[in-house]
This record gives structure tokens, C-alpha cells and sequence, in this order.
């Protein structure tokens, strides 16, 4: 049985949950998971006030439902397991994991993936911004695993990507695999200018 995340915010404030991985509540009680520390703002507050959670964690899989988009860092730094989201995500979805499936029915915001370096990641809609992308003065990107967006993304797809997997099914905005290190980004559909400007080795295949 799956744990069940249903999310019951109601507030413009970011939600930030970084650090709730299926390998971290694997071996935890109903209980302890309720207590773990998420953010509300620059507030702590113990995870049940934001969600209801039902079923346990011990087969490693994660079921979020609710109007996820103001909630941020799901699935970030997972190593293993598995996680649904059943609606709209916030930013961050998958950043820096290094293994197990995330699997998105809706959209996410920017930095789905960012840094990641293992796993597999698939988005049921649209993408934000730099999808695998490094963030902000990092000299690596995405270094391994699969990013699969069904429909549309950003600006930076694959900024500074060293290894990996990224397949956009729908258009793309400006500077795919912008100085992109090595790796393979993948774009079905229209994308703006400068793709692949900097880039070093790897392949960038637009078909659109």
C-alpha cells in the first residue's frame, strides 16, 4: 500500500517539502511522517498541517493529490521508490535525485530535474523554465537519468547538461542546451533561438 499525501493548503505562501523522500519514510510510522518539518514560507510546521496522509511508506511509494502548484521540492533528492502526483506541481520536482520514478498527471513549474543524476522523471503536461537545468552559478546540470515531458517547456532546457536524457514532446522556449557538456535533449515541436549556443559535445535534436 501506497502512502497517500493529500495536500490541504489553502495559501498563496510557497509550501517547501525538500527532504520528504520515499527512502527517508520507508521505515518511519504514520506518525513520525506526520511530524516532519516542511516550510510555510520562512515557517516550519509539521507536515499534517498542510496534509492528510493515509496508508504507510514501506514499499517506497508516494501518492500526492490536491492542487500541488504552490508546493515545492517534490521528490527532491529521492535515491529510490516511487512518486505519483495527481495534479499540478510547484517548482523543483525532482531536483538533484539520484534514483526511483516520478511521474507527473499535470503540470510543473520550473526546475523539474535540475542537477539531477539518476531516475526517471515523466511529465503528463507542461513544463516551466530549466527543465535538468544547473542552477544559478553550479558548472553542472542534469549528470544522468530521463526527463520526458509530454507537453511544452521552457526557457534553458538542459543548461549546462553533462549526461542524461531529455525529450520534450511540444515546444521549447530559448537556448536549448545552452553550453550543454554532454547528454542528449530531444524537442518535437517549435523552440526559440540559440539552441545549443555554447555547447561543447552531446546531441540536440529538434524536429519540429
Amino acid at each position: 500500500m501506497a502512502l497517500r499525501l493529500t495536500y490541504q493548503g489553502d495559501t498563496k505562501v510557497p509550501v517547501e517539502i525538500e527532504g520528504l523522500t520515499p527512502d527517508w519514510a520507508c521505515d518511519k510510522s504514520l506518525g513520525d511522517i506526520e511530524k516532519f518539518e516542511i516550510f510555510h514560507g520562512n515557517r516550519k510546521l509539521p507536515l499534517a498541517e498542510m496534509f492528510r496522509l493515509s496508508g504507510d511508506a514501506s514499499d517506497k511509494q508516494f501518492d500526492f493529490e490536491g492542487n500541488l502548484s504552490g508546493v515545492h521540492w517534490i521528490g527532491a533528492h529521492m535515491q529510490t521508490g516511487q512518486v505519483r502526483i495527481h495534479g499540478p506541481a510547484g517548482r523543483h520536482v525532482g531536483s538533484q535525485m539520484q534514483g526511483g520514478d516520478i511521474e507527473v498527471h499535470g503540470h510543473a513549474s520550473g526546475w523539474v530535474g535540475a542537477e539531477m543524476a539518476g531516475g526517471l522523471i515523466r511529465l503528463h503536461g507542461d513544463a516551466g523554465h530549466l527543465v535538468g537545468a544547473a542552477y544559478r552559478g553550479s558548472a553542472k546540470g542534469m549528470t544522468g537519468g530521463t526527463i520526458i515531458v509530454d507537453g511544452n517547456a521552457g526557457n534553458e532546457v538542459g543548461l549546462t547538461m553533462r549526461r542524461g536524457v531529455i525529450a520534450i514532446g511540444g515546444a521549447a522556449g530559448d537556448m536549448i542546451g545552452f553550453n550543454m557538456i554532454a547528454g542528449t535533449v530531444l524537442v518535437l515541436g517549435e523552440c526559440g533561438i540559440r539552441a545549443g549556443a555554447g555547447m561543447r559535445r552531446g546531441t540536440i535534436g529538434l524536429f519540429g
